[in-house]
């Protein structure tokens, strides 16, 4: 009898047989179009096999259990995530399937990296990848974050080694224990739309079949969203091609099938949104790309694992054929467990969707700790301390906050402007910045502080990409272009306003798009913004590939590349210790 989960795990000695997290089942057969039946699992039929699958997504290196008081450590109000318990609970769930003679699986959807804590960033998330490791993944898709430091040292991850980084230079350090080299990942990366760009090769391979006892055999196909590369920095994908995800699936169907395959489940990253975030074992109102993808996914494919919105659902849309099929999302940072009861009918060797059933489980913390992952983390957290703890200021107030007002500018957003203004290494050839741009979306939490002192790891979780600041020449037209593209084109929908510094406007959010910066509202230190004037702006990398749908920044000229935006951070604030909020008053609505 073969397992496709690590057989080490079988090895540990004795575990409890029990399914210790809370949920229900869904059954397809009694579910159409996004709502969902909960009934009880029934025994297979003598007809049919089951096949366990566990999902995860979005993970993003939270090895350390988030305190339960935030939004990253529970799940309605049940405190939920953390490695160790996570490990535990796959563990816990594969010890009933194989008690109950199935084999098991385990899978995720993407973003397993990237956008990390401290804890696994200092590393070059190494540290995730041996987690990983340990957990028994067997496959997973990639996310647009496993991009966040190229594709190249994606394939790190896959294939190991270590990076030549100056031994902890940029607070990162590669393989920080000379006897534990890093061996890179056990388990298949898979990227089925993602090619080298004018070719016909995948940057990894497009599915991969795991076959089960009697010879069954399931095929996983791994997508990244197609979006990629207008939300991740230009030079993490340059050489590469995001295709579309229904008609890459599609057409591996034929090709699956030739080699007997008719059981396929899809691990997308790209996911919906539930019109109700507590409802995580069913999905009431979805939308988001997922819907659209669904419906349109070949008949032939049998489930979906999906994504990126970090919600978690467990839905029945129905396929091109009306046929109700399995869609499902784990919440993130290990907060949940999707398991699914994949039925095989062995006359066709396909999924049975009447009988097979998925249930979402919160990771609880009531269960013992994996010793394994316990000396894992131990072991990164005496490493990582020593950059983490160093207090680099003070704020007088308990915490900056990144919530925005109604024009939508926050206190942390004017900080972290006012810090990439003030950044020294962004000044070449006697040319100053007058003005900072930065994206809301890359400020990931609010300044925390302990009474007051700030610490490097604090600072990092605010700001945890490691972005490089660049400097650049705008005129004054091209800043009005800027200005006007945070709400029209592909921010038109949710508007993405910039967080400013040197500059400030008025805004009207009744007017037309492309006509909500009231005229002459601009000013620059002070004076009006003249269309023929170049002016000298910095922001990050990210933006300054047009990423988050802002083609502007592609359009200036003479750029230069500073330093990394958690440094500019960090100087700022020893240089202005304590540091007070100020005001929200750079941007303004009117009329």
């Amino acid at each position: 009898m073969a397992f496709t989960g690590r057989d080490k795990k079988w090895l540990r000695g004795p575990r409890a047989v029990a399914l210790v997290a809370a949920g229900a089942a869904v059954v397809l057969g009694l579910a159409t179009g996004g709502t969902v039946t909960q009934a009880a699992p029934a025994k297979p039929k003598p007809t049919h096999t089951q096949i366990q699958l566990l999902a995860i997504n979005d993970f993003h290196g939270n090895l350390a259990a988030n305190p339960a008081t935030s939004s990253g450590g529970n799940i309605n109000g049940t405190p939920a995530g953390g490695a160790e318990y996570l490990a535990t609970q796959l563990e816990l769930l594969r010890d009933s399937a194989k008690a109950q003679g199935r084999d098991t699986a385990t899978v995720a959807a993407g973003d397993l990296i990237g956008a990390s804590p401290l804890l696994s960033a200092a590393f070059h998330d190494e540290p995730t990848i041996e987690a990983l490791n340990e957990m028994g993944l067997d496959a997973t898709s990639v996310g647009n974050h496993e991009f966040d430091e190229g594709y190249k040292e994606l394939l790190r991850m896959q294939k190991g080694g270590c990076l030549n980084d100056g031994d902890g230079q940029n607070n990162q350090n590669s393989c920080p224990d000379p006897k534990a080299k890093f061996k890179g990942a056990d388990f298949d990366y898979l990227s089925a739309n993602v090619y080298y760009e004018n070719t016909d090769k995948t940057l990894f391979a497009p599915y991969t079949i795991k076959k089960f006892r009697g010879g069954q055999k399931v095929a996983f196909v791994g997508m990244t969203l197609e979006n990629t590369p207008n939300i991740v920095t230009k030079a993490g994908v340059e050489g590469l091609a995001f295709k579309d995800e229904v008609e890459t699936a599609n057409a591996l169907v034929p090709k699956l099938k030739q080699q007997g395959v008719e059981a396929i489940v899809v691990l997308l990253h790209e996911g919906g949104l539930p019109s109700d975030p507590r409802a995580f074992n069913s999905c009431p109102g979805i939308s988001g790309p997922i819907t659209d993808i669904a419906k349109t996914l070949d008949p032939a494919i049998d489930a979906i694992i999906s994504g990126h919105t970090h919600a978690a659902y467990n839905c029945s849309i129905n396929d091109p054929a009306g046929k109700p099929r399995l869609v499902t999302s784990a919440s993130s940072f290990g907060k949940l467990i999707t398991e699914v009861r994949l039925s095989i009918d062995l006359a066709t060797n396909d999924v049975d969707r009447l009988n097979t059933l998925a249930n979402n489980h919160i990771v609880t913390r009531d269960v013992p700790k994996d010793r394994h992952l316990t000396e894992l983390i131990t072991k990164y957290q005496t490493l990582v301390a020593p950059i983490e703890t160093k207090v680099i200021g003070h704020i007088t107030t308990p915490s900056v906050l990144k919530t925005p007002d109604d024009s939508q500018e926050s206190p942390l957003g004017n900080l972290i402007a006012d810090a990439q203004l003030a950044d020294a290494s962004t000044v070449t050839n006697g040319k100053t910045p007058v003005v900072a741009f930065m994206n809301p979306g890359g400020i990931r939490a609010d300044l925390a502080s302990n009474a007051g002192a700030v610490t490097f790891g604090q600072a990092f979780t605010v700001q945890p990409f490691n972005n490089f600041l660049v400097s650049m020449d705008m005129t004054g037209t091209q800043i009005k272009a800027l200005l006007e593209q945070q709400f029209s084109g592909v921010n038109q929908a949710s508007n993405k306003v910039l967080q400013i510094a040197g500059i400030t406007y008025t805004y009207n959010p009744a007017a037309a798009p492309g006509a909500k910066v009231v005229a002459g509202s601009i000013q620059i230190a002070g004076q009006p913004l003249v269309d023929g004037t170049t002016y000298r702006i910095v922001t990050n990398n990210f933006l300054s590939d047009g990423g988050d749908g802002f083609p502007a920044f592609t359009t200036a000229t003479d750029k230069f590349f500073g330093g990394l935006d958690i440094d500019a951070f960090a100087k700022y604030l020893a240089a202005h210790d304590p540091y007070t909020p100020g005001p929200t008053d750079r941007i303004s609505l009117g009329s």
